[in-house]
């Protein structure tokens, strides 16, 4: 925040405020007025005379409410937010909102309702306040972060005062003193993450485990008291994160507690102690860095910290122990040297050189070091870096440059989330919205602060790659690697094992073939030169993937095909990054692997130094494959060269969601883009062909309607495509004018059956798309091309219900544009028919249950099937477009913008978060899934590289907890669903 300041702030804040520039000055402007209107009507004078002002203040606040919609939203619910800052600066007010927080809980006749009104309307005014001190820049990020946290503890400790009291007087609690309900309570509440380290973001959920003391004085009955703060936990999270007409306080996460899928909300102490002690995972010990006692009985709760201080802190760290804190770090890979990083779409928190390397490094070294030093044990980031310098653990230019870019980033989440009060940590990738962050940030322009968080993240990078590689105690030399002769060396058997292989006999004989020259790609001298320096690195990287043989076999494999090896190992060699991604594919991934294996030119496109920066959206694709077709006119050469192109970048797709430089809905966006474009030119294609033969129909015109996955931009890697072939003609073309004339009707069927074999038929470059044509009208039985008028009879007079459903998901993306234009209108027109919403429930519902019976889920993972899972997700959306409860004007076909526009006498605000971030979760899971396995996910079979990569992309800690999470997930779709469509019976 680098901007001139000016000085009538101080009237607000008790010092000059920072000038915001807003993007668009008549917006601003309106944004203004909008406020000042409120405030003329809620009689707030003295900001009415201010807002109808020109003055630097006024500028101020009139960019704020342009840039972050949520806080003009705020200010015009509540302008009296800001009166009352006549009266007294923004930090005495936020005292005073503190403390009235703090005795809501001891309102006489106070109610649950009340108290969740009280706590909604305080925690909004301070929360709007918090942001208007870090956007005027007279509070710095850890201040803001600090009061974040405070505001937090405030409103949990107020709510949990408050059931205390409650249980007292129904006689469930004897108090020892009501004055201060919490001590003596045994209800322990132990705040995780950022809230724990005092470091919240803006819109931030809150982690908390919450524990009973059975013995603790104010509990009547040991036996009962887990059953009574369950329920009270219960109730604690409706106060906190249920969404009324007040809003809500905070999102409320309890899964950090032990074994989440099989244990209550609230655990006794000495069951949470034995589980730490007998079970517990070296990610958990990093997880309890941050604990701390923020409500309830603090006196019970720093107890219970103190006694888990041996688990935590172990004085003597085993080497297991260490490989354990590897296994972590690989959750996070350090892509050091390996191209750009995009900004657009960039995960501030989550992607490479975000705020999570810096936490983790930090986390990692407390965990080794702590238990010597014990000034390694604070909970905060920044503080423990300085105490790392001062330990000899990094360097002061490491600590210097890692905490400025931590405050940095935590500007740019915090400004990410100001926007809308929205718990999102992406980048945005359209260019007006980048700019708004850049204002927020007070940089001039999206330019200016795209270079400075390009070099952020390029500073984190470097110090995160540079600190692992060298940190004492992390680095490990390679033993003996002896791989000549034919007697297998004692010694390097023994490194094997080490180094994680399980069967090092035949993993040697697997390298000595190498060295053997046995394959095309190593049959040089210099190849095999290249590849013995290489093999040390390769055999660390594949030993850390906890199931080093296979990784190794599917290298071996992708050896055997490549045509030749001297560049690859010599890249290999020279770019570690590249190395990391290749064994993340073998350990990770057995389908990308087996695509490289069978086709190792697609290998070829990670040789892009931009590839992890530039997004694979259309106009990208679109230029590529416009190069990649030039100069092929043979129809064969075409169709082959399309095959070519698409497996290529479906591959390099997937490497962009395998490293995290998309996500999986922009993974899905550029699988379907990517279908758009090779169909597209595919039917070009085959018109052109079938024409020299058939000649041409007079007007004819052609169009394809994408269905499912294509029609609402969801494909995964290994998606089928689902096409209509809807044509056109003058009323009087009778025949075509080729050779070989044809009737409209017989030259439309031939025309798609042709399309069919140029996309689906196997050629030496395998196939481009499975086509399946079964949406069109009458299913099998019917044509597989259809006229344009033939399907608007259908679609209005036969139509069942669930192909109308399926029309919800509809895309016309190929063939002429007027024709494109009137499928699109047809389409629109027959979902808006008038219908009868009963009958559309009923029958959706029916359908589900018939599913179900036909295609049973194999277990949770199998996330279409599962009740509660993909299907109930797109029939919510499906019934709720036909049924008008979506708005009339949206042209969405995506099933998650669908659910986000449901209308709110369908489906409550809460409710509609959760539908959507039901779908985040399952397509994240999804897309990974299709990417990297052949089949369903299977916890057994998986390796288990991919189970970190699922709980990287997930942010949660270990496969138990995602399973748990998957679960509560199903169910509350599922409940969502029967209450939103019909019970499935």
């Amino acid at each position: 925040m680098g901007r001139d300041a000016v000085a009538d702030g101080s009237l607000w804040f008790g010092a000059p405020v920072l000038v915001l520039k807003p993007v668009d000055d008549d917006e601003a402007a309106e944004a203004l007025e909008m406020v000042r209107e409120a405030a003329e009507d809620a009689q707030c004078a003295r900001l009415c005379e201010l807002l109808g002002s020109n003055t630097g203040l006024t500028g101020f606040l009139s960019a704020v409410f342009e840039l972050s919609p949520f806080l003009r939203d705020c200010a015009r619910r509540n302008p009296h937010a800001l009166e009352a800052l006549f009266d007294a600066p923004a930090d005495e007010r936020l005292k005073t909102l503190f403390e009235r927080i703090d005795a809501s809980a001891f309102a006489e006749e106070q109610t649950e309702s009340g108290q969740m009104k009280a706590l909604r309307d305080l925690k909004a005014e301070a929360h709007f306040l918090i942001a208007l001190c870090r956007l005027a820049d007279v509070a710095d990020t850890a201040t803001t972060t600090e009061r974040l946290s405070l505001l937090a503890d405030k409103c949990i400790r107020a709510a949990v005062n408050f059931l205390l009291l409650d249980a007292d007087r129904a006689g469930k609690l004897k108090l020892p003193d009501q004055a201060r309900p919490a001590e003596g309570s045994g209800w322990i509440l132990l705040g995780m993450g950022k809230l724990g380290a005092n470091e919240l973001n803006f819109s931030s959920d809150i982690d908390l485990i919450v524990l009973v003391d059975p013995h603790a004085p104010a509990i009547i009955d040991a036996y009962e008291a887990i059953d009574l703060f369950v329920r009270l936990t219960r109730r604690l999270v409706r106060i906190l994160q249920d969404r009324t007409e007040h809003g809500y306080v905070f999102r409320t996460d309890l899964r950090l507690r032990p074994d989440p899928g099989s244990t209550p909300l609230a655990i006794p102490v000495e069951a949470a102690l034995h589980y730490y002690e007998s079970r517990g995972q070296n990610w958990e010990r990093a997880a309890m860095i941050k604990a701390r006692p923020i409500a309830g009985d603090l006196v019970a709760g720093e107890s219970f910290l103190k006694e888990l201080q041996p688990y935590v802190w172990r004085k003597y760290l085993d080497y297991a122990a260490i490989a354990d804190v590897h296994s972590i770090k690989r959750q996070i890979h350090a892509h050091k040297g390996h191209g750009a990083v995009a900004v657009r779409g960039h995960n501030v928190k989550l992607g490479r050189g975000g705020i999570r390397e810096i936490e983790f490094f930090v986390q990692t070294q407390q965990l080794i070091a702590g238990g010597r030093f014990p000034e390694l044990r604070g909970r905060r980031t920044v503080i423990m870096l300085k105490e790392l310098a001062c330990c000899g653990w990094i360097d002061e230019e490491a600590r210097g440059a890692l905490t400025r870019q931590y405050w940095f980033l935590r500007d740019v989440e915090h400004a990410l989330q100001m926007v809308a009060d929205e718990q999102t940590h992406t980048l945005p990738e359209e260019d007006d919205e980048l700019e708004r962050i850049a204002h927020l940030l007070a940089f001039d322009d999206a330019e200016a602060f795209s270079e400075a968080f390009r070099e952020s993240l390029r500073l984190v990078e470097q110090h995160y790659a540079d600190l692992f590689e060298t940190a004492p105690q992390l680095s490990r030399g390679v033993g003996n690697l002896v791989f000549t002769g034919d007697v297998d060396d004692p010694g390097t058997l023994e490194t094997l094992s080490e180094l994680g292989f399980e069967r090092p006999s035949d993993m040697c004989r697997v390298i000595r073939g190498w060295h053997y020259g046995r394959y095309r790609a190593t049959q040089s001298a210099e190849a095999r030169e290249r590849l013995t320096e290489l093999t040390p690195a390769l055999l660390e990287a594949f030993g850390s993937t906890r199931r080093a043989d296979e990784a190794l076999l599917r290298f071996d494999a992708f050896l055997a095909g490549l045509p030749a090896g001297i560049q690859l190992f010599s890249l290999l060699q020279s770019n570690p990054a590249l190395l990391n991604m290749l064994v993340s594919i073998m350990g990770a991934a057995p389908r990308l692997a087996a695509i490289i294996t069978r086709r190792p030119h697609v290998f070829d496109g990670l040789l892009d130094p931009a590839l992890l920066s530039e997004l694979p959206d259309r106009a990208y694709l679109s230029e590529r494959l416009e190069t990649f077709l030039a100069g092929a006119q043979i129809y064969e050469e075409i169709l082959d060269r399309l095959r070519i192109f698409a497996a290529e970048q479906k591959f390099l797709i997937g490497i962009r969601l395998l490293t995290g430089a998309i996500d999986s809905a922009r993974a899905g966006k550029a699988f379907s883009d990517l279908a758009d474009l090779t169909v597209e030119s595919a039917l070009e294609a085959v018109v052109e062909n079938f024409a020299g033969r058939h000649g041409r129909i007079a007007g004819g015109r052609v169009a394809i309607l994408g269905m499912g996955k294509l029609g609402s931009r969801e494909l995964t890697a290994g998606s089928d495509i689902d096409l209509i072939l809807l044509y056109d003609h003058d009323e009087d073309a009778d025949y075509s004018d080729g050779q070989k004339a044809l009737a409209p009707s017989e030259y439309y069927a031939r025309l798609t059956q042709r399309l069919i074999a140029a996309v689906s038929a196997p050629t030496a470059e395998g196939v481009l798309y499975e086509l399946d044509l079964r949406l069109r009208p009458s299913g099998n039985k019917g044509p597989v091309a259809t006229h344009i008028d033939a399907f608007a009879r259908y679609q209005r007079n036969d139509a069942w219900t669930w192909e109308h459903m399926a029309l919800t998901r509809a895309r016309a993306f190929v063939g002429d544009r007027a024709l494109i234009e009137r499928v699109e209108k047809e389409v629109h027109d027959i979902l808006a028919l008038p219908r009868d919403t009963q009958k559309i429930r009923n029958e959706a519902a029916e359908m589900r249950r018939l599913l179900e019976e036909e295609k049973p889920a194999r277990d949770v993972w199998d996330l279409k099937l599962v009740p509660g899972g993909l299907i109930d997700l797109e029939f919510i959306a499906q019934v709720a477009v036909l049924t008008g409860n979506t708005p009339s004007e949206s042209e969405a076909t995506a099933t998650s913008e669908v659910l986000s526009s449901l209308s709110e006498t369908f489906c409550a605000p809460q409710a509609r978060q959760e539908l959507v971030d039901a779908h985040h979760l399952y397509m994240t899971l999804t897309q990974t899934t299709r990417l990297c396995l052949e089949g369903g996910f299977d916890p057994d079979e998986a390796p288990p590289g991919f189970a970190d990569l699922m709980l990287r992309q997930t942010d949660l800690p270990e496969l138990g907890i995602l399973q748990a999470h998957v679960e509560e997930t199903a169910g509350r779709v599922r409940r969502l669903f029967e209450e939103l469509v019909g019970p499935v019976v």
